[in-house]
């Protein structure tokens, strides 16, 4: 289409040029002539200016469109989930500070984004996610842990001092950008117990991308 009126301009200019050196036209004695050649002149690279405008226009569209379904195709290729136990002897804790919890028996890691080493989840896919997370404490000892999301607090679990063992969960649904790091943080001066049963834990997946 804009190739076609780009023509249509061209050939539209070529016959005002033709007019202009035509012999038969006078151009002083025939000024009101000129100035409608100019106002026609005019009108053309007005319309020939828009035709160009548009079609960069539209091959920015095109390739915004064209980037986007790349992004879609690539994210929903990907596959992410994890869960892992502490798998601590007896209790770890308390510690004088917010200590991050390394879960270190790692029962599955599709994608591989979470990292043992550190008990750090990072989003490799923006999109939305469920975590879920158990803490495990003995009686007379205080059990605090708190999901967090770069830094900021997202939601916790606390026993106090339970007259037995005791047991607590949460789960929340996240929306994360790429590079988002997610990690279960124990309280200062708390408790938290696991074993090889896998009392404690921490659990994480990809519910869809965006």
């Amino acid at each position: 289409m804009a190739v076609l009126l780009l023509v249509l301009l061209l050939c539209a200019g070529s016959s005002i040029a033709q007019d202009l050196l035509s012999p038969s036209v006078n151009i002083i004695a025939e000024p009101q002539n000129l100035q409608c050649m100019d106002e026609r002149i005019q009108k053309l690279e007005e319309t020939l200016t828009k035709v160009l405008s548009d079609n960069e226009a539209l091959k920015t569209l095109v390739q915004d469109s064209k980037n986007k379904i790349e992004s879609l195709q690539q994210n929903y290729g990907k596959k992410v989930a994890f869960s892992a136990g502490l798998l601590a002897s007896g209790n770890s804790g308390p510690f004088s500070y917010d200590k991050t919890l390394e879960y270190k028996k790692v029962f599955s890691n599709v994608g591989n984004a979470y990292d043992s080493n550190t008990g750090i989840f990072t989003a490799p896919v923006k999109g939305v996610y469920y975590f879920r997370f158990y803490g495990h404490c003995q009686s007379g000892t205080t059990m605090a842990i708190t999901l967090m999301k770069n830094g900021q607090t997202q939601c916790s679990v606390h026993s106090a001092r339970p007259a037995s063992n005791s047991n607590a969960s949460n789960g929340v649904v996240l929306t994360l950008e790429i590079g988002d790091k997610i990690n279960t943080v124990l309280w200062k001066d708390a408790w938290v117990y696991d074993d090889p049963a896998s009392y404690t834990s921490f659990s994480g997946f990809l519910i869809f991308p965006l």
